[in-house]
Order: structure tokens, then sequence, then C-alpha cells
């Protein structure tokens, strides 16, 4: 059995690998290999990750094979399909997201050199904070027209493991309940909560309402694996109470639908309460004793030097974060 360390002596201590830029066998560089380790983790499935890379499954399966020849160890449990990696493809998996991120920063950064910023923009946040997704996308196409956005929402656990996978560029997530992993992080706004119920509901005419009261009540709710779920079910169990809701979805649309109705109650950060159109019948009423917060902010990898978009980015939300912040404040 080859000593690990292989691995190391295969990717030179400046953290660059020997074969990178250069043809080799099938003519694949070494970055197009990786690039079909990083599809394999992604998929785990060979013929999935080879649809995903647009070459043929024994293209794939052949890069794959070289690479561990060139390495001198075995990066694949290989069985009738995919089961996964050796510890030493571990290792080398997390090299490939290392270097292949760093060689797309690098053709990006010249490309931006040559033309100004251009491309997509990746995007992903965690359903609570969709709303201010705009406060960033909007003045950053007004300075860089020409690049393009993909936004789409997932859990903030997600939101890790895509940035890890290099599946998009940044995320809106919470910074202070679970750990972040390797990211930069700029805060953006303080997530507070409100009581969605019908005006002639129990707590339909009050002002404010405590945990205690809202923990009383038949809700609908998020799916515990978003973290907004395990939050809300933190603070009823600090009164108390266990979380039972009458309804889970993992779409905010969905909740806010039977909320309209006047049928249902919900708990929803202020700001999602304010950008949904509510009917005459509900009403959106501040949760207290306590008034908790959750920190939401954007992240991206964190990386030196960092990618032209994602530094761009950066500024920008540094430039939004008080705008937002005071706007979410007075909701």
């Amino acid at each position: 059995m080859p000593r690990r360390d292989t691995v190391h002596r295969a990717v030179d201590r400046r953290g660059r690998s020997p074969g990178i830029g250069r043809q080799e066998g099938l003519g694949q560089t070494m970055i197009e290999r990786l690039e079909f380790i990083l599809a394999l983790a992604r998929e785990r499935h060979f013929g999935r990750a080879a649809q995903v890379c647009n070459v043929s499954q024994q293209t794939l399966s052949a890069g794959v094979k070289q690479l561990e020849e060139r390495l001198g160890v075995m990066l694949v449990q290989r069985g009738s399909r995919f089961q996964g990696f050796t510890p030493e493809g571990e290792r080398v998996l997390e090299w490939a997201r290392r270097i292949v991120g760093d060689a797309r920063a690098m053709r990006e950064e010249v490309a931006s050199l040559r033309r100004g910023l251009s491309g997509t923009l990746r995007l992903a946040a965690i359903p609570t904070a969709t709303p201010i997704v705009a406060a960033l996308t909007t003045p950053f196409r007004m300075r860089h027209p020409e690049v393009r956005f993909s936004v789409h929402s997932t859990t903030s656990g997600e939101i890790g493991r895509l940035i890890a996978d290099l599946e998009i560029d940044a995320g809106i997530t919470y910074l202070e309940n679970e750990p972040l992993g390797r990211l930069t992080a700029v805060p953006l706004y303080r997530e507070r909560y409100r009581l969605l119920t019908a005006v002639d509901g129990v707590f339909g005419g009050r002002d404010s309402v405590t945990w205690e009261e809202v923990a009383r009540i038949p809700l609908c709710l998020l799916t515990p694996d978003m973290q907004n779920r395990r939050i809300i079910d933190r603070h009823l169990t600090n009164v108390g109470r266990v979380s039972a809701p009458l309804l889970e979805s993992n779409s905010m649309i969905v909740l806010l639908t039977h909320v309209r109705t006047a049928k249902w109650a919900s708990i929803m950060p202020a700001v999602l309460a304010d950008s949904f159109r509510l009917s005459e019948r509900v009403r959106a009423v501040p949760i207290v004793e306590p008034d908790v917060s959750h920190l939401i902010g954007l992240v991206v990898p964190e990386r030196e030097p960092m990618t032209p978009l994602c530094a761009a980015l950066i500024v920008e939300a540094r430039a939004a974060a008080s705008t937002i912040a005071k706007d979410i404040a007075s909701l």
C-alpha cells in the first residue's frame, strides 16, 4: 500500500500540481482530471458526473484512473457502482477544490483585466433572506452591466456545501448559530420575528406577543432541515414548549398561502412578512419577551486572491449593509 504522503508529494509544497497546464494522456490536463473528481464528489455516480463534465463515462473513468496512476494511490472505492472515496481520495478532493478554485479565479481575473467584470455570479440564499437579494444584485448590476446572476433558495447547510464544491460563488445565510467553515462573511442585518395570524384570531388584536404565548397555538412552520425552523424550535423550547406544527413545508410560499387564508398561523422573519402582501384579515405581530434576533450576512470562499466577482460583491455588500439593516430595523 503506498504511503499516504504520496498525495502530498504529488501536489508540491507550494500547493501546485506538477501536471497542471500540460496536455497528458487522453488530451486531459491535470485540472480537467481534478474537475472529474469534483463532479464525482457532487453526483456520487460515474454516469451523472460524466454528463456534468460533458464527456463520456469511459473518458471520465479513464481520467480518474490516470490520476490514480499519476499519484500512486487509489482514490475511488469501486464496485458495481460508485461507493465513495478512499482516505487518500478524500484528501485529493480537498486539494482539487483548492486547485480548481484557484485556476478558475485566475482565469476570471485575467478576463476581467481585458474586458471588465463579466460572466455569471452564482448566488444562493436561505429562504427567509430572499427578499433582500435584490438589495445586492440591483446596485451590482448598475456598476457591472455585463454580469449575469443565478440565484436559488436553499438551506444554510447546503450553501456551505455548494461553496465548498465550487457550485456557487456566494451565499446569504445565518452567521452566528452554526459553524460556517472557511468562509469570509459580511454582516447585513439582524433577523427578528413576527407571528402571522388572523385579525380575529387569539392574538390578532395585540401589539406584541411573547414566545410563551406563541407556543400555545397551532402553527405551520418550515421543515426541520431549515435553520430558521431550528431557531424557532430552540426559542419555543426555552419557554418550556415543544414545537408540534400542524403543517411543515420547505417552501415559504406554501406557508404564506396558508397564512393568507386567515385559518393558519406561522412565525416568520419581519423582512419576509413585510415583503408579501398579506390579506386584510392577517396581521404580523412582533414577538417579544425575549426580543431575539439572529445575524444574516453574505458569505464567500476564504481565498486569496479572491475572485473579481466575489471581491466586487463584498464591496457592494459592505456599502449596502447599513441601509439594509436600517430598513429592516424599521419594520
